[in-house]
This record gives C-alpha cells, sequence and structure tokens, in this order.
C-alpha cells in the first residue's frame, strides 16, 4: 500500500434550508477514500470550494499520513501565513477527509487515534429551530416539540432586525419577551442557551442580560464582537452565567488572548473552520490549564461535520455540549448512506473505522448547488442613528 492521496473533489450541496454545504471527498491511489467539510457562509459558498480546488493538485502524491505538515503547509506555504475563515475552512475539509482515511487504514474509529474517548457518548444541544420570522408563541411551539423529542438544551437568537450596538430600550424589550414566552413554555428543566451573535455594546449586553436573568440561561453567547476582546471581558464583568465566544476565531493566536484575558468561561470554535480535528484537539488543550471548557460550534452537516465534531468532542477532557442544527438534518439524512446516531439529545460515538459516516454520491449530486435566498444576510436598507426602535425584519 502506498496510501498516497490521488484525487480531491468538493461537492457543494442544498440540503433544502439555510445555506449549502461544502464536502470534500479524498481518494488514495489504493482506492481508499474519505469524508471531509468545510465550514461555508450562505451565499459565499464559493470561496472555500475554490480554495481547495487550487490547493488540490499540490496535494496530490503526498501520504494521507501527512496531516498536520500538509495542514500547515497550506496555511504557510499556500497562503503565506494570511489565516482568514475561507483558507481555514477549507484546510478544514481537507483535514478532516484525511482523518476518515488514515482511520479506515489503521482499522480503529477517528476518536481511538485521538487517544481514545473521554466519555461514552456525545452531549448535543439544537439550534437553527428558531429560523425564519415565527412569532414568540409559534418559537415556543418549536421548543415544546424538541423536549418532547428528548432535547434537553437548546440554543437560538431572540433578537430580530439588523445588528447595531446601541439599540432601544424597545428592541431589548422584544427579546426579553421572546425568552419569556419559551422558558414558560419548555418549563425550569430545559437548558436554554441564549445567542447574541456579537450584537450589542457590552452596556447593552449587560442590560440585556438583568432583564433576562430570572428566566434562567444557561449561558449568553457572543454578547459583543470579539474582534475586540475587552469588550467582551467588560461584558463578561456584568453577566453572571458562563459566557461564549470563538465562533469567529479560526487560531491558536486568536484562542491565546481570549485565555490570557478571561474574556470567557465557553470556547466555541468550529471543527470545520479552525483547520480540523488536530487543530480543534490543540485549541482545547490550550484551553483547558485556564478551565475554560469546549463547545464546538457546527453549523455544517449532520453527516461529515457532525461526526468530526463527535470524535474530537469524545476526545478532549474539557468538552461540554455540541451543537446540531436540526433544521438541516433531514436534507443531510437523504445523502448519508452512513450516519450519526442522534437520540435524545445525544450523539452516539460511532465504532467504525475512520469517521464512521458515509455519503451516497448519486443523492448528494440530486441536491446540488442552489442559490440561497438574497433576503438572506444582505445589507440592510439605510436606518437613522441611534437606531430605529422597528427594524425590517431579516430571515
Amino acid at each position: 500500500m502506498s496510501q498516497k492521496i490521488a484525487k480531491i473533489e468538493t461537492f457543494l450541496f442544498y440540503p433544502g434550508t439555510a445555506k449549502n454545504l461544502l464536502l470534500c471527498k479524498i481518494t488514495t491511489d489504493d482506492g481508499v477514500y474519505g469524508w471531509g467539510e468545510a465550514y461555508v457562509q450562505p451565499r459565499k459558498e464559493m470561496i472555500p470550494k475554490m480554495l481547495i480546488d487550487l490547493v488540490a493538485p499540490s496535494l496530490v502524491g503526498r501520504s494521507v499520513f501527512e496531516i498536520r505538515h500538509i495542514r500547515d503547509g497550506i496555511l504557510k506555504d499556500f497562503n503565506i501565513k494570511r489565516t482568514s475563515i475561507e483558507i481555514m475552512s477549507a484546510i478544514s475539509g481537507i483535514e478532516i477527509a484525511m482523518w476518515d482515511i488514515v482511520g479506515k487504514y489503521a482499522g480503529q474509529p477517528v476518536v481511538n487515534l485521538l487517544g481514545g474517548p473521554y466519555r461514552s457518548a456525545i452531549r448535543c444541544y439544537a439550534n437553527g429551530w428558531w429560523k425564519g420570522n415565527p412569532s414568540d408563541e409559534e418559537l415556543a411551539a418549536r421548543a415544546v416539540r424538541l423536549k418532547e423529542q428528548g432535547w434537553s438544551a437548546v440554543k437560538w437568537d431572540p433578537f430580530r432586525g439588523p445588528w447595531r450596538e446601541y439599540v432601544s430600550e424597545k428592541f431589548i424589550d422584544r427579546a426579553v419577551e421572546n425568552v419569556r414566552v419559551i422558558r414558560e413554555a419548555v418549563g425550569p428543566d430545559m437548558e436554554l442557551m441564549v445567542e447574541g451573535h456579537r450584537r450589542l455594546s457590552p452596556y447593552n449586553a449587560i442590560h440585556f442580560y438583568d432583564k433576562i436573568a430570572q428566566y434562567n440561561p444557561s449561558l449568553y453567547e457572543e454578547p459583543c464582537c470579539s474582534d475586540n476582546l475587552d469588550l467582551v471581558v467588560q461584558a463578561k464583568q456584568g453577566i453572571h452565567v458562563p459566557v461564549v465566544t470563538g465562533e469567529t476565531m479560526h487560531s491558536k493566536g486568536e484562542f491565546k488572548e481570549v485565555f490570557e484575558k478571561h474574556a470567557a468561561e465557553i470556547i466555541n470554535p468550529d471543527t470545520c473552520a479552525t483547520g480540523g480535528i488536530s487543530a480543534m484537539m490543540e485549541i482545547a488543550h490550550m484551553a483547558d490549564p485556564y478551565a475554560v471548557i469546549l463547545s464546538p460550534h457546527n453549523y455544517n452537516s449532520t453527516v461529515v461535520g457532525l461526526a468530526a465534531t463527535v470524535h474530537l468532542s469524545a476526545a478532549v477532557p474539557n468538552f461540554n455540549i455540541a451543537e446540531v442544527f436540526v433544521n438541516i438534518k433531514p436534507g443531510c439524512d437523504s445523502i448519508a448512506s452512513k450516519n450519526i446516531v442522534v437520540k435524545d439529545g445525544f450523539a452516539e460515538i460511532p465504532t467504525e473505522p475512520g469517521l464512521g459516516i458515509d455519503i451516497d454520491v448519486e443523492a448528494l449530486e440530486k441536491q446540488a448547488f442552489r442559490e440561497v435566498s438574497a433576503a438572506y444576510n444582505s445589507p440592510s436598507v439605510l436606518v437613522e442613528y441611534p437606531c430605529k426602535e422597528d427594524y425590517p425584519v431579516l430571515d
């Protein structure tokens, strides 16, 4: 067996909602193949695909076991040490596929190659269930259905409208009411994970927290933009539940500052956007001495991206809970010939060699790339400053 990379393919597919997803398939000269996934942003999915396609010819003939060398080489030589979400996502897609192949050669699940599991299953929370423009009552009904399905934790963004740091009291109160209605619908024993999406100034982030504290949120994710971590630190001082940051960060250098400034109790990097499984292992181990726990972001497929997240989450000591986007799961299930089992809010850790998943390529190609709605993530109309109380609603 020569175990060298022979072909790298990329597939964009539309799961039926939200955004297209980008899968990467690597095949060796022995005919062994592995699946990876690169994180993509809506309406910008082509960029990581182009990067993978550009770097692929230089990887043909390389040993599939050179995971870290290839990961670092793409960043340092191909991209001249310039990080971005696009290049780190492209690297992730390649790196994850290599792990899948190496596991198959070794006859072991990836988690065993990472040192073995710390836990027997991976606790997950539901996201994506709040998309669209539902009323508070409809959103509450959706949360109740998730609870009935066995989910014990849900995350959502209670805010509506364009991203503005300084907002009106009415804007804050509308979001507070949304939290209240959902808490009363699901009862006291379901974890409500509140997503801030980097929207607010420190004052407004704290002000919002003060109003929702009575509804017992389990955490507050990204209250402020982490490009300036001092804002997150300032907000954290007035927020008395765990603060989460990290989904927009893609390198160890960025997380080093999080730990040194004690900016968060929880980090949420994405396995498909940081350089892959080995990079996530490194970030998790950096966090451990600071008593910071890992809750991986996973706005990726519930096949490949989730599988990579599950193996990684099983292998690190400071894992807390992982993300599952339930709105894209049906579309992802339709292309999976072998999938991750998620039941009652827990994902099973595969025991088969590699990632333990597989894709039906024929089914995948039937759900080819599709342009998502132009309203999704579009620049908002001009608004007065300070912001108007009522914003046009964006999906």
